[in-house]
């Protein structure tokens, strides 16, 4: 008896969508990508017709109504995630999204109550935490190699836009100048803030940072000229966490090395671990690992079953940590079992360790965590003023 395909729809055809989300869908046995939306036609026309979709559609709709699917990737610009992810859900299907869900951390919680409501499960594009190197890591440290956690120190950086003649996309063409802009730390941080979380498996308490512009005049993509862009191109902070634990994080678009950039390091009472994901030499990934009485670090090879079917560090990053990333999606949601890591719960988590770093930045500060704008609703809900309260919260 054959078991019935996941049915799954794309929304978006851009650059991410043909690189990774269509292609890692496809080399999956269990699942089949039966449609595609897109409203730029020509996109939507030439990405069907190399991956082969029969079904091309110019209103997302359409696919979020069809009750033949069953799970929606939402692999649009940032502006439409939080929509269509919402709507999608309503409708009951699981849902994939690209990051950010929402830039307010409340709303990304609000549509990871409405899965659970719903008892559907959703994932964020964490691509880094499906890169095999990173999953072989973590069952490591589960396992107990590096002993008690001490430190993590976290990096995404890489030099696509030290050039400023190099297109960049500005999230908003009506910000003001003056005031320097949330880009690469939400944008390219996120992803080793997740793994921070992860592998540190302590809760946050407190942050401090800073952000920085160093190249202020930039080829704008969506204008073809060149423009003032205040956005953070370099940051750095530091955060505490429970257990007495400790980490970094720098992200960056001007730090010169080959994308993706990330390298994720952690310290333990018994031993340390070192993961590079960088194109570098032909491959894409390498850990490294040292113990308390070798401390030279060498590498280890990562086992097979970290990887997708047939799977080599030789493959190009998108194709082969996106696999991972679906596969692993595909396998909780066929396994009817509860477990769901990336999800919505940790995009919030991630999407609130973001903003608590621009507070703190805002504020010159240390700024505890978790972020209090809860308690600040509700107090403002009982006194008339909760919009006001919302916005103090945050500011």
């Amino acid at each position: 008896m054959n078991t019935p395909k996941l049915r799954v729809a794309v929304i978006g055809a851009g650059r991410w969508a043909v690189r990774s989300h269509i292609p890692g869908w496809q080399r999956d046995p269990r699942v089949e990508v039966v449609a595609l939306a897109e409203i730029n036609e020509e996109a939507l026309a030439a990405a069907a017709e190399e991956f082969g979709i029969a079904r091309a559609v110019t209103d997302y709709r359409e696919l979020i109504n069809d009750p033949d699917i069953d799970v929606i990737d939402v692999a649009t610009g940032n502006h439409m995630h939080f929509e269509i992810s919402m709507a999608a859900i309503a409708a009951g299907k699981h849902v994939l999204c690209e990051k950010p869900v929402n830039s307010d951390y409340l709303e990304t919680r609000r549509a990871a109550a409405l899965a659970a409501e719903m008892g559907v499960k959703t994932k964020l594009g964490f691509t880094f935490r499906f890169a095999p190197a990173i999953q072989f890591a973590k069952h490591l440290i589960d396992t107990g190699y590096i002993g008690e956690p001490y430190m993590f120190n976290g990096y995404e950086q890489n030099s696509q836009w030290i050039d400023p003649q190099t297109p960049l996309r500005q999230v908003d063409l009506e910000a003001s100048p003056d005031r320097i802009a949330v880009s690469s730390i939400e944008g390219y941080g996120a992803p080793i803030i997740d793994i921070m979380h992860w592998w540190v498996d302590a809760p946050m308490t407190s942050v401090v940072g800073t952000m920085r512009n160093f190249v202020p005049e930039r080829m704008v993509r969506d204008t073809g000229k060149m423009q003032a862009m205040n956005i953070d191109d370099g940051d750095m902070w530091i955060a505490e966490f429970e257990k007495n634990r400790l980490a970094s994080i720098q992200s960056s678009y001007v730090t010169v090395g080959n994308y993706p950039g990330i390298e994720a390091r952690i310290y333990g009472s018994e031993g340390a671990i070192i993961v590079r994901l960088v194109e570098e030499a032909g491959i894409c990934q390498t850990i490294k690992v040292a113990k308390k009485d070798s401390v030279e670090f060498v590498e280890l090879e990562i086992p097979q079953e970290f990887f997708p079917e047939g799977g080599v560090s030789t493959e190009q990053w998108p194709f082969l940590f996106y696999s991972n990333l679906v596969k692993d999606f595909a396998t909780e949601i066929l396994s009817g079992d509860d477990f769901n890591q990336g999800n919505f719960d940790q995009g919030a988590l991630v999407q609130e360790t973001i903003n608590a770093f621009e507070k703190s930045f805002r504020t010159r500060a240390w700024c505890d965590f978790p972020l209090a704008v809860e308690a600040a609703v509700v107090e403002g809900a009982a006194a008339g003023d909760g919009a006001e309260n919302l916005e103090l919260a945050r500011s």
